[in-house]
């Protein structure tokens, strides 16, 4: 997948192989659905979705996994246990594509990271207030 000016998720998402789009299309209804009224864009030549201006969360599709970004300190310990059977480094969750989408777990990851992007809209605009 050499191409890396993505104008779409659509666009995104038709690049990769057939049973990779069918993963990734189910990752993104979960986000879809999780976070309604999200934005869907391209940032870093990723899919990612936003709201209020601010990025929730971010996917996407590789060799042999599909990652969800970012994942903080926070997030890691309050999704602990379910995590505990994914590789996770450098705020990256890797799902490898030999078992199936855990779309639950995507969709509560994607609400908590919702309300924390939201939490920091509302930080930065109490800020904006004060001045």
């Amino acid at each position: 997948m050499a191409r890396t000016d993505f104008e779409s998720v659509d666009q995104y998402i038709s690049m990769h192989p057939p049973a990779v789009r069918t993963v990734l299309q189910r990752v993104r209804s979960a986000i879809r659905r999780a976070v309604p009224g999200a934005e869907e864009t391209i940032s870093y030549q990723i899919p990612a979705f936003k709201r209020d201006g601010t990025y929730v969360v971010y996917f996407a599709g590789w060799k042999q996994h599909y990652s969800l970004y970012p994942a903080n300190e926070r997030l890691l310990s309050a999704f602990k246990d379910e995590l505990a059977g994914y590789e996770i480094s450098k705020g990256t969750i890797r799902f490898p594509f030999s078992e199936p989408v855990p779309v639950t777990l995507i969709a509560r990851i994607a609400k908590f990271l919702a309300k924390e992007a939201a939490d920091r809209a509302k930080g930065r605009e109490a800020g904006r207030k004060k001045r």
